[in-house]
């Protein structure tokens, strides 16, 4: 796990060393501040449900924009080449820019925690949803990376692999909204795809294992994809 844990550490300064990170972090934070509270006065109630709800849709704009670069950028410039001569396998290549990516996201969901604070202040917070909503964050936040870090593998351009990774990241949301124009016999599996359908369990405060399951799932899934693509090249 060291060497995995080393490539984060890298990462993570690449992140902080450029405006990147800044960037996205203040851009993340004002754009959610601005949705939550305008919804928050438009209700006059005190409730984080107006947060997590718009969480699933700006993920898909937000996450591939901190991924796309993490691969592709080291394909496109030659660098990866020079990274995988050193004594670290595939998987913990992709595994350290998941990781990454990772302790971005949660940077960026730690501020928002002022949102909660403010609830709190202005009435009772419902800590059970509170709390599970921020746990089905950190998970569909996760999923999403993995999806990022796969469609940055796949490709040498940054701007390609934002495509591919909001694709995939859009076609698992829009799951959810077409269960009802599918063949019955369709619905349980086209429910069970949907990305932001487990995400509205978790952040109802009932943490059910199907959903961890399903997140889990897609971050083995999409990170043994990415390692497959990186190890590709020795079949060449």
């Amino acid at each position: 796990m060291n060497p995995a844990l080393v490539i984060s550490k890298r990462e993570i300064r690449a992140y902080f060393n450029s405006p990147v990170a800044y960037i996205v972090v203040t851009v993340f934070t004002i754009l959610t501040g601005y949705l939550f509270f305008t919804q928050l006065f438009l209700e006059k109630q005190a409730d984080m449900r107006p947060f997590f709800g718009v969480m699933p849709l700006l993920f898909m704009f937000v996450i591939p924009a901190i991924t796309m670069r993490l691969v592709a950028e080291e394909k496109g410039s030659g660098t990866l080449e020079l990274l995988i001569t050193m004594p670290v396998r595939d998987w913990e290549v992709i595994l350290g820019k998941f990781l990454a990516a990772l302790f971005l996201l949660c940077t960026a969901l730690f501020l928002t925690l002022a949102f909660a604070i403010t609830v709190k202040s202005l009435g009772p917070l419902d800590r059970g949803p509170a709390i599970g909503g921020y746990i089905g964050l950190v998970l569909m936040g996760g999923a999403y990376i993995a999806i990022g870090v796969m469609a940055s593998s796949l490709t040498r351009n940054q701007i390609i692999a934002f495509i591919v990774a909001f694709a995939i990241s859009f076609a698992l949301f829009l799951f959810g909204k077409l269960t009802q124009f599918v063949p019955e016999s369709l619905q349980p599996i086209i429910s069970f795809l949907s990305i932001d359908g487990h995400f509205d369990n978790i952040s109802r405060g009932v943490i059910d294992s199907r959903d961890v399951i399903y997140y889990l799932s897609v971050i083995a899934v999409c990170l043994l994809v990415a390692t497959t693509s990186l190890e590709s090249r020795k079949w060449k």
